[in-house]
C-alpha cells in the first residue's frame, strides 16, 4: 500500500526517528502505525545491543540543585563523541533523567533504568531510542543525590566537570570552594577522612623510594615523615592552597570565615574509563594486507 506523508509525520512525532527510517517501518507493517512504532522500538533495542560494547568515554555532567539548596543531584551520561554530547536529543534525555533522579530517588543505575520518564517511556527505552537516533553507544554511568541541613553549592565547568559541596559557608565562598575543587581535584575533605589503607599504601611507596637512596635509617624516617605530610596535605581540600589565593590554605580560609565543608562530590566526564586508541594507519595497512 502507498504510505502517506501524514503517516510518516505521525510516526516521526511518536518515535523521534528519521523520515526514511519511519517510512521503511511503515512499508514493512503495511501502514500500521502501532505496529511500525513497535518494530522501531525492537530495532532500537537491537541497535543498542550492537553498540553496547563500544567505549562511551565522552558525554556530559549534569547538576540540579533544589530551590531551597537543601538537596541536589549530579549525573554523568556518556556518549562516544563530544559531538553527540552536545546534540539537543542527548541533552534533552540527560535533563529528563536528571529530573527522574531528583523526583523518584532511585538507589542505583539499574533501578533508574526501569523508571518512567515524563513521556511514558522508561529510562532504558528512551536510552535505546536515543542510540538508534544518534548512532552511538549511550550510557547512564553514575549519579548521586545528596541532602543537607545547610546549603549545597554547585559549580559546572562547561559540561565536562561538575561539583556539589555541602558547606555552611556563605553563598559566594561556597561557590569559590566548589570552583577550587573543580580545578584542583582534592580526594578528601581533610586528613581525618583519609582511609588508613590509603595512608599505608603511600607510606610503603615512600619507604621503598627512601631506602634506595642509601641514607641512614634515622634520616630515612625523617624523609618519610616530611614527604607523607606533604602528600596528605596535597590530596585534602583543607591542606591545599586556595586556587584564588595560593598564599592561603583552604582550611585557614574556612576557619577565618567560621565555616566548614562536610563533604563534596566531583565528577569529570570519562574519568576512569579506558579509551580505545585508534591507529587508523595500522587498520588500513592490515586491511590492504588481508
Amino acid at each position: 500500500m502507498a504510505i502517506t506523508a501524514s503517516q510518516v509525520k505521525e510516526l516521526r512525532e511518536r518515535t523521534g526517528s528519521g523520515m526514511m527510517e519511519c517510512k521503511k517501518a511503515l512499508v514493512e507493517t503495511d501502514g500500521d502505525i502501532e505496529a511500525a512504532a513497535e518494530l522501531m522500538r525492537k530495532s532500537g533495542a537491537a541497535k543498542a545491543d550492537k553498540k553496547a560494547g563500544r567505549v562511551a568515554a565522552d558525554g556530559a555532567i549534569k547538576l540540579l540543585v533544589s530551590d531551597d539548596g537543601h538537596s541536589a543531584v549530579i549525573l554523568e551520561i556518556n556518549s562516544e563523541t563530544d559531538f553527540v554530547a552536545k546534540d539537543d536529543n542527548f541533552q534533552t534525555f540527560a535533563d529528563q533523567v536528571l529530573a527522574v533522579i531528583d523526583q523518584q530517588q532511585p538507589e542505583s543505575v539499574e533501578q533508574l533504568a526501569g523508571m518512567q520518564l515524563q513521556g511514558g517511556q522508561s529510562v532504558e527505552e528512551a536510552r535505546q531510542a536515543l542510540i538508534a537516533k544518534v548512532g552511538e553507544n549511550i550510557q547512564v554511568r553514575r549519579f548521586q543525590r545528596i541532602e543537607s541541613d545547610a546549603a549545597i553549592a554547585s559549580y559546572a565547568h562547561g559540561s565536562r566537570i561538575g561539583v556539589l559541596v555541602d558547606s555552611s559557608a556563605e553563598t559566594g565562598l561556597a561557590r569559590d570552594i566548589a570552583m577550587h575543587i573543580a580545578a584542583v581535584n582534592p580526594q578528601f575533605v581533610d586528613q581525618d577522612a583519609i582511609p588508613a589503607e590509603f595512608v599505608a599504601k603511600e607510606k610503603g611507596i615512600l619507604i621503598a623510594q627512601a631506602e634506595s637512596s642509601g641514607k641512614p635509617p634515622e634520616i630515612i624516617e625523617k624523609m618519610i615523615e616530611g614527604r607523607l605530610d606533604k602528600f596528605l596535605a596535597e590530596v585534602t581540600l583543607m591542606g591545599q592552597p586556595f586556587v584564588k589565593d595560593p598564599d592561603q590554605k583552604v582550611g585557614k580560609l574556612l576557619a577565618t570565615a567560621g565555616a566548614e565543608v562536610k563533604g563534596f562530590i566531583r565528577y569529570e566526564v570519562g574519568e576512569g574509563i579506558e579509551k580505545k586508541v585508534e591507529d587508523f594507519a595500522a587498520e588500513v595497512a592490515s586491511q590492504l594486507n588481508a
